[in-house]
């Protein structure tokens, strides 16, 4: 296959690919704009990246992200040639599993701050499920996503926010549609009548 042919021979032709790929140091896009709008061959060729980049757009990140391992090698080729040492890229967080925590109920830990006792995760219910009465032992943020969520006497729906203040009890917490929130709240919480939350 053929390569397509370079039919743009302004010398701003480089910079006018980096704006089409979104790719321009910040600052200097106002300038390449006005370059592009006097310039016919640098409007051709915005003009013919477009369907390019929109094809793009559709695919899943993964497909465009290389492996861990492909980084690591090209890391070690380019220190290499540059006479320096390896810089590894950072790790890549990993979205954890749905793990079941109790009937009809599951979680995704997102977050640990072990320091100040505090987690964040998404926490699924199942239509029906009843979490645990509880006693907060710090701030509980609860941001419910989908479905509709009951807590002790407030309904709350898709976007709502409800704050548990420290010390507050929560004596039932269920869910008639299954609901899926985000959770943000104290490893030291408290079971009503059953001990702390583990």
């Amino acid at each position: 296959m053929n390569p397509r042919p370079n039919l743009n021979h302004c010398e701003m032709s480089e910079l006018t690919c980096a704006y089409a790929l979104q790719i321009l140091p910040t600052g200097e896009e106002t300038a390449i704009q006005e370059h592009i709008a006097s310039c016919s061959d640098c409007r051709r060729e915005v003009e013919s990246l477009h369907p390019l980049l929109n094809q793009f757009v559709s695919w899943p990140t993964d497909v465009l992200r290389p492996a861990t391992s492909l980084q690591a090698r090209l890391a070690l080729r380019i220190a290499e040639d540059i006479g320096e040492q390896q810089v590894l890229p950072p790790p890549q967080w990993c979205e954890p599993e749905w793990e079941q925590v109790a009937s009809g109920i599951e979680c995704k830990l997102l977050a640990t701050d072990t320091e100040r006792h505090r987690v964040s995760m998404l926490v699924r219910l199942a239509p029906g499920a009843t979490y645990p009465a509880h006693t907060h032992a710090g701030v509980e943020e609860l941001h419910l996503l989908d479905g509709e969520l009951w807590i002790d006497e407030r309904k709350l729906f898709p976007g709502d926010y409800n704050y548990g203040a420290p010390g507050a009890d929560d004596e039932r917490v269920w869910s008639e549609t299954g609901c899926t929130c985000v959770l943000i709240t104290s490893t030291k919480d408290v079971l009503i009548n059953q001990g702390k939350l583990s």
